[in-house]
């Protein structure tokens, strides 16, 4: 029995989130495996790439088996940009960030009041062209606050003003919104299954709403953020006009406030709510991976409060826990305490900077520091 724990251990999964900045996830898995195998040059090492609905979500699901679909669609500010869509069987992975994401916005450009999911629609709308019967929509990352107004016109709705015209794109906008008509929503969409996939559980509006509480991250002022809070209210009221008390339902529902409120637009168009990480282990086939495994590495660029609350190594953890399996994380930076990491269930964590104090190094240099951090945990579980 001693011989088959010791086998056990030289299995290991390395299921972790992009280092942001510095890494993606495939990249983080490729060096995690290289740093292992230095030490223990036979070792058995899966690599199956996570995400929680953010930015990298079409990347890992990619990385699991998908096919890559590309496709030209409207950035934020109506520029046409190529965005990615994942594809397997009936089954698609769309990622709003890849059409209306703050990467998508010039550097040191912040729109507000005026960036729009309208590609973000464009991107459903393919993945409903490829023939997807289950759509798993990833929300994050956004430079968009326009509760996914842009997305619904680009579905079908109409959004006017009191002449009758299309309101102006972006948040600002709904402001002069006097009637919405969704009765040329795309037919299709009644038909598929659409997971909105998301790690944050904000209502539309409110304190805790999207404007409050992530405006400031896509450079709106305080006046801004009051511009929006009261503009996203005044969408909310007039879809209740159009559709019923359903819509107001929906904009104090959690999810509806995720990336600007494009978790509203979706579920107005009759998405499920769950949580990011959860759908994607789902969607990647983390249950047969973990029970080939023994050890488990995760992680992401920082372990910190945020990383509790729905991220993905906290979701890799919990199932993993759940799975009697021992989990291991690495990072960028490390602000958990060990108590915290035990409650998470992770036995222990390895920042880059246990092995290099300079910050400016571990990111500019974080691939192969990654890989010494990797030789460490190999000789502390695997050696």
């Amino acid at each position: 029995m001693a011989d088959a724990a010791v086998d056990e251990t030289r299995r290991v999964l390395v299921a972790a989130d992009k280092f942001k900045g510095s890494l993606t996830a495939v990249q983080v898995a490729e060096r995690v495996t290289a740093g292992l195998r230095r030490v223990v040059p036979d070792l058995e090492v899966e690599a199956l790439p996570v995400a929680d609905g953010g930015d990298g979500t079409v990347d890992a699901a990619v990385a699991a088996g998908f096919e890559r679909r590309e496709v030209r669609v409207a950035g934020p500010l109506g520029e046409e940009v190529t965005a990615a869509f994942a594809l397997r069987g009936g089954t698609a992975v769309v990622e709003m960030a890849e059409a209306s994401g703050l990467q998508r916005l010039p550097a040191g450009v912040f729109a507000p009041l005026t960036a729009s999911t309208y590609g973000s629609g464009e991107l459903l709308r393919a993945a409903l062209d490829a023939g997807a019967r289950t759509i798993v929509f990833g929300v994050g990352g956004s430079a968009t606050t326009d509760g996914g107004a842009g997305m619904l016109s680009a579905l079908g709705a109409r959004f006017l003003d009191e002449d009758g015209e299309p309101v102006p794109p972006g948040g600002g906008g709904l402001a002069e919104l006097a009637r919405a008509d969704l009765s040329g929503l795309d037919m299709r969409l009644s038909s598929v299954e659409l997971v909105l996939a998301s790690d944050v559980d904000n209502p539309l509006t409110g304190p805790k709403g999207a404007p409050a509480v992530y405006g400031p991250q896509k450079g709106a002022s305080p006046q801004d953020v009051a511009t929006l809070d009261a503009a996203l209210a005044h969408f909310a009221k007039v879809l209740e006009a159009e559709a019923g008390p359903g819509a107001a339902e929906h904009a104090a529902a959690p999810g509806a406030g995720a990336a600007g409120g494009i978790g509203y637009g979706a579920l107005l168009l009759g998405a499920r709510f769950r949580p990011g990480i959860e759908v994607m282990l789902d969607v990647l086939g983390f249950a047969p991976a973990l029970e080939r495994a023994g050890v488990v590495i995760t992680g992401e660029g920082s372990l910190d409060e945020q990383t509790l609350h729905g991220k993905a190594p906290a979701g890799v953890a919990a199932a993993a826990r759940a799975a009697g399996r021992t989990v291991v994380a690495v990072c960028g930076r490390l602000a958990l305490s060990q108590e915290a990491l035990l409650g998470a269930g992770i036995a222990r964590a390895y920042p880059l900077t246990s092995v290099e104090p300079d910050v400016a190094r571990c990111i500019a240099d974080a691939g192969p520091i990654l890989e010494r951090v990797a030789e460490r945990i190999a000789r502390d579980l695997l050696g």
